[in-house]
């Protein structure tokens, strides 16, 4: 296989058709057993055959599926004799379908194998006798070809569902041709799926005893890392489409890799969640060793980096271990009790380890990995100064976790664009002492929206005689939204230097997730009151010299904010 991630502590999220769990809003419905990866069912009907425009392939269990021969689309996906493939005339296919390529078929033992020459990319199908799945695998060399997702096209009727990620064209369009409102206020779009990369191991629909999934592959080659955000399915009244995703720019925050992906899975089951056993991190392609695919590096060539703890977490937040270099990206959660963690399946190389809490860096360090080989590491001392929480406060609003929760609006962001109905007012000033300071702070600042929120606090004598410092940091912006603060309107902070963010939408596409920035205010004790009964007060504006209007004017997401003794 490409390539995997041991993750030992993991949540599962089925991603079906209804609500959402709390804390990672993730879209979740019925529970049902686990199919298993291979199908009872007979495979005396494994094998393919040649019907002139394409290779048909029957994997002896209750799955036949069709590859063109002229371009390397999918263009039939039958199982227990219905059709499940296409919507509006369109085949299922990498990006919006390659053109003409040079497609071949092997049959190695219970393997079948259809290989995709486009240029310099390489696409490949496998079917395994007995099973009612597809593996999948994607080559992308270098920018000549654009190949940036895999798009399932599903025929419409089977999964009709009213998701956060669904949509009809008879809704009002929000925003651009991707966000819509229904006539309630909510709004849908299939950005709108709630979820990190790391919370989910496959998407799809369960309807009627099927169930139709993406399980996706480990990321390996993909960007971003184990908290980006990106469209992963979307239902509409004329069909619906599951996603793996390769590379998507929007909100992205690393340059994209090349080489092999996968193998990511299209799998049938009798309405049930996929098997365990094909989801990243468990999946095991040993048969896929010798079939020639371009790119594909076995386990025998590749590494493990092991750590036997982490001291200086702070135990109320998750943590998790991230590798990355240009050429691949891994992750792993570390262990709650003593942040253990292994990640297996890695490509030799030298990497930068990084340790969230939550979502924030506070440590970095490099590993080398071998082949064959297990790089150990002793714990992993954290330093009390990488972690911002850990500073003094005269007050603080939010937390350092990188991510925007607690404040107003979070977790309806990123399932919904602001405009929604459901949203708080994105209004209103803010109290230090009144209980609600976070909760009342909006997650999201725009300069056309919201800008000039005013936190009111008050400073003992001692205080209000010394400078002080103040902490705004953030998690992305948008069009170089960045704030300028004002002091008891008295005292002006300089506008401050944007830093580098994601050059496209974010706020409106449910993603916070950006570069992690902190700006740091010197205010002087000349611009504090000297009346400590009397309320300081402090204006945050958002300041750019671009952006459009509303939403889409120039915005920024708050991680924290505190004023330092």
């Amino acid at each position: 296989m490409s390539g995997s991630a041991d993750r030992p502590v993991r949540r599962r999220t089925f991603v079906l058709g209804s609500a959402a769990a709390a804390g990672s809003a993730a879209l979740a419905g019925p529970l049902a057993p686990a199919a298993p990866a291979a199908s009872a069912a007979s495979a005396a009907g494994f094998g393919y055959t040649d019907d002139g425009s394409n290779y048909v392939i029957d994997t002896g269990a209750n799955l036949v599926f069709k590859v063109s021969k002229s371009n390397g689309d999918l263009t039939s996906l039958v199982y227990k004799g219905t059709e499940y493939q296409g919507y509006g005339g369109r085949n299922s296919h990498i990006e919006s379908g390659l053109g003409t390529s040079t497609v071949g078929i092997k049959q190695s033992g219970s393997t079948i194998l259809v290989s995709v020459a486009y240029g310099t990319l390489r696409h490949y199908y496998a079917a395994r006798s007995g099973e009612n799945n597809v593996y999948l695998w994607t080559n992308k060399a270098d920018t000549s070809v654009s190949a940036t997702r895999y798009i399932l096209r599903v025929k419409k009727g089977l999964f009709l569902n009213d998701e956060p990620d669904s949509y009809t064209y008879t809704n009002s369009t929000v925003e651009a041709s991707d966000v819509f409102a229904k006539s309630d206020g909510q709004t849908r779009s299939k950005h709108y799926s709630g979820l990190r990369v790391m919370d989910y191991d496959y998407v799809g629909w369960s309807s009627g005893g099927v169930g139709l999934w993406i399980v996706r592959s480990n990321h390996e080659k993909a960007s971003g890392g184990p908290f980006y955000r990106s469209l992963l399915r979307h239902q509409s009244a004329d069909g619906g489409g599951l996603y793996e995703i390769l590379y998507y720019a929007q909100s992205q925050t690393e340059d994209q890799r090349f080489g092999l992906q996968g193998p990511y899975v299209i799998a049938f089951t009798d309405g049930g969640a996929p098997s365990s056993s094909l989801f990243p991190g468990t999946l095991t392609t040993s048969w896929a060793d010798s079939l020639g695919i371009s790119g594909y590096v076995p386990a025998s060539g590749r590494g493990r980096v092991a750590g036997v703890g982490i001291s200086g977490r702070n135990t109320a937040y998750p943590y998790t271990v991230g590798l990355a270099n240009p050429a691949a990206q891994y992750w792993t959660s570390a262990r709650a009790s003593d942040g253990w963690f292994s990640i297996g399946g890695v490509l030799p190389g030298t990497y930068t380890l990084t340790v969230y809490k939550g979502e924030l860096a506070v440590h970095t360090t490099s590993v080398t990995v071998t082949a064959g080989g297990t790089t150990t590491l002793n714990t992993i001392a954290v330093p009390s100064s990488n972690d911002p929480s850990n500073a003094s406060a005269i007050w603080r609003i939010g937390d350092w976790n990188g991510t925007p929760s607690g404040f107003k609006n979070a977790d309806l962001m990123t399932y919904a664009h602001p405009s929604d109905v459901r949203a708080a007012s994105w209004t209103g000033n803010v109290v230090i002492g009144s209980g609600s300071e976070t909760s009342a702070f909006p997650c999201y600042l725009w300069k056309d929206v919201n800008s000039g929120i005013i936190v009111y606090f008050r400073l003992t004598a001692a205080q209000a005689a010394a400078a002080h410092t103040l902490r705004i940091g953030v998690t992305t912006a948008f069009s170089n939204g960045r704030p300028q603060v004002v002091v008891n309107d008295t005292w002006t902070s300089a506008i401050p230097s944007p830093p580098t963010q994601p050059s496209t939408r974010s706020l409106t596409c449910g993603s916070y997730r950006g570069n992690n920035h902190t700006f740091t205010y010197s205010i002087p004790a000349s611009a504090w009151r000297t009346d400590t009964s009397q309320y300081n007060t402090l204006k945050i504006n958002v300041v750019s010299g671009s952006g459009s209007t509303g939403y889409l004017s120039a915005g920024t997401s708050i991680d924290a904010i505190d004023l330092l003794p």
